[in-house]
């Protein structure tokens, strides 16, 4: 959390130092300044400011409607609708609409500004003034001249007659209007549009800075030249620059103020985690003292192993490891992965061996819980695997021969039943298969590996499951669909089966290199082959070791039933592989119908009726 409010600190600092700046840059009396929508900037400048902040005849000022206002020589004041600075050009308006009062006040060569049409169309046009009485309009644009419209009155017409005109024009009805001038100098526009101008300056000339983004001031000495502005400060993209630099900061501090809280909630979080998972294993250990399992440091685990130094094996929840104990006994150390800081899979396979008794069940010695720090000491299987030797059964210095699988087969048989009805509570272990079967120096099966059991009462039939436990070619149906019915002890017939299936046929259930698409799904090519009385993947030499092949296909393909309830108990299936094969039925077809051929003994698969089984909540 320190770190946190360090963090918290450093960007309110950075905050608070951008804001100092930015306020002493305020404090700049020249700066620009706004008045209604206008920038107000050199050479303008607001009445309030100092005269150096703009160049003589640009005063304005804001009325109190927020308008801004242009003041001429002779009192004409105009409110601004525009200003371009770059083409040093000012588009005014009449207050009231009526730009033609003003002309007799209007005197421009005493301001710094000129007519904008005078570039274009040369010096203006002189005009007289007339109020006429009974003159017709449309006479007056054959002479070029305009009518005033916002000094007309009805029955009077005033109109702006070209002074220079060579046309006759009656005048009879007229007479000079009492604006004290006769004759005044004025562009079109004015008498065209009559209520907006647009006039323009030359001097200052300030289109270079403006090209270039800077700002424009007179002069620092305050010379009087041809030219006594002068162009100052960084360009608009050197401006930009730190506008850039800043915005990228306050973006990454943004990003660094959700990322930081996120950062230590999850590393917060999993220390509690880890903690919690810690006091979770230390309670349980503490109430399994009674079964007195030897407790070891990870100090006496690394000498144990000679610091890791030869591996045995690797597996989805760890690493095992070949060790010596101080009587040199030879064990096998498992060295359990950290990624899951509860500590679940530890408690699972603690708790499950502590009560296991069986010779067909791998004895655990003892166990590791220093910190995060978490393995597991058994005892030593010199053979290894069940997988070493099945799936390479074809090799005839591998082979452990017929009777030597039938009586693995049994072993296994054993000890899940064991494990479901020999301890004081149910025991269901989610993940038998050949890896997780090893074989002593009397190839005696021992079932390992108990990082996914979870235990439950002998009572109850089912259990339910939150997230889907094992290996794929093993799970049984309803742990992936509860169209099949809910998890249970059959769920480990199922897996049970298909390692049987696998003994026979010397290969794994999952294998897309086989010779034949026909043998892709593996547990159908095994009905099929029954069914039809072919040799399986493993040569049989002898009528007895085609009745054990034959016996452990078929209890194999009953374990394999879609449904929970068409699979027999480990109970019903000792006796089964106990059993003369000629007792034994052959087991529906629940892969469909092969090549069509069928033994009379094979039913059609029935549609499954109302399975629902009570449920024990994790």
């Amino acid at each position: 959390m320190e770190s946190f409010f360090r963090a918290i600190l450093s960007l309110f600092c950075f905050v608070l130092i951008v804001r100092v700046i930015e306020l002493h840059a305020a404090k700049d009396e020249c700066q620009p300044k706004k008045c209604n929508h206008h920038a107000i900037r050199f050479p303008f400048r607001l009445k309030e400011q100092p005269d150096h902040c703009g160049y003589s005849g640009f005063e304005l000022s804001c009325n109190e409607e927020n308008q801004t206002v242009l003041e001429l020589p002779r009192n004409v004041k105009l409110f601004v609708k525009r200003i371009n600075y770059k083409a040093q050009w000012i588009k005014l308006h009449d207050p009231v609409d009526c730009l033609p009062r003003q002309l007799p006040n209007l005197n421009l060569s005493a301001s710094p500004f000129q007519d904008y049409r005078d570039k274009i169309n040369g010096p203006p046009q002189k005009y007289t003034i007339f109020n006429c009485s009974g003159q017709k309009l449309k006479t007056l644009y054959e002479y070029s001249s305009y009518e005033i419209h916002c000094l007309s009155v009805p029955g009077f017409v005033v109109i702006a007659f070209p002074s220079n005109s060579r046309h006759a024009f009656n005048l009879l009805n007229c007479t000079r209007t009492l604006m004290n001038i006769s004759v005044i100098a004025v562009s079109e526009d004015m008498l065209y549009y009559q209520s907006d101008v647009q006039l323009s300056w030359s001097k200052p000339n300030c289109r270079k800075c403006e090209v270039e983004g800077k700002k424009c001031r007179l002069k620092i000495n305050n010379s009087i030249t041809a030219d006594d502005t002068e162009c100052w400060g960084k360009s608009k993209k050197q401006r930009d620059r730190p506008k850039e630099l800043l915005a990228t900061g306050i973006i990454l501090g943004s990003c660094l103020l959700g990322i930081i809280p996120f950062g230590l909630y999850r590393v917060h979080h999993s220390y509690k985690a880890e903690k919690e998972g810690q006091l979770k294993i230390e309670n349980f250990l503490e109430d399994y003292k009674a079964l007195k399992p030897s407790r070891y440091s990870y100090a006496d685990i690394k000498r144990i192993t000679v610091q890791f130094k030869e591996k045995l094996g690797e597996g989805a929840y760890g690493t095992v490891f070949k060790g010596r104990l101080s009587n040199d006994v030879l064990v096998a150390v498992k060295v359990l992965n950290n990624f899951r800081a509860t500590g679940e899979e530890f408690i699972n396979e603690v708790g499950s061996m502590c009560r296991i008794h069986h010779v067909n069940v791998t004895r655990l010695i003892g166990f590791c819980a220093d910190g995060n720090k978490r393995a597991l000491v058994y005892e030593y299987m010199p053979n290894e695997s069940l997988e070493k030797f099945i799936f390479v059964a074809k090799d005839k210095d591998r082979f452990l021969g017929w009777e030597k699988l039938q009586d693995i087969a049994m072993g296994i048989a054993k000890g899940i039943e064991y494990l479901h009805q020999g301890c004081d509570q149910q025991i269901l272990h989610f993940d038998i298969k050949p890896h997780n079967i090893l074989l002593d120096h009397n190839f005696i099966p021992k079932i390992s590996d108990f990082g996914l059991a979870k235990l439950c009462s002998k009572e109850q039939s089912a259990v339910s499951m939150t997230v889907a436990r094992g290996t794929m070619g093993y799970i049984a149906p309803e742990i992936l669909s509860r169209n099949f019915g809910k998890a249970s002890y059959k769920s480990d017939v199922y897996s049970f089966g298909m390692l049987l299936l696998e003994m026979v046929g010397g290969r794994k259930n999952i294998d897309v290199t086989v010779e034949s698409t026909s043998q892709v799904y593996f547990p159908e090519w095994v009905y099929n082959c029954l069914d039809k009385g072919e040799e399986f993947g493993i040569r049989i030499e002898s009528e007895g070791h085609a009745k054990i092949a034959r016996k452990l296909t078929i209890v194999g393909l009953w374990c394999i039933q879609w449904y929970p309830t068409d699979r027999p108990s480990m109970k019903a299936v000792v006796q089964m592989l106990e059993a003369e094969v000629n007792s034994l039925t052959v087991p529906p077809n629940p892969f469909g119908h092969g090549d069509g051929v069928r033994t009379a003994s094979v039913n059609i698969p029935r549609k499954p009726i109302n399975r629902e089984l009570e449920v024990i909540f994790e």
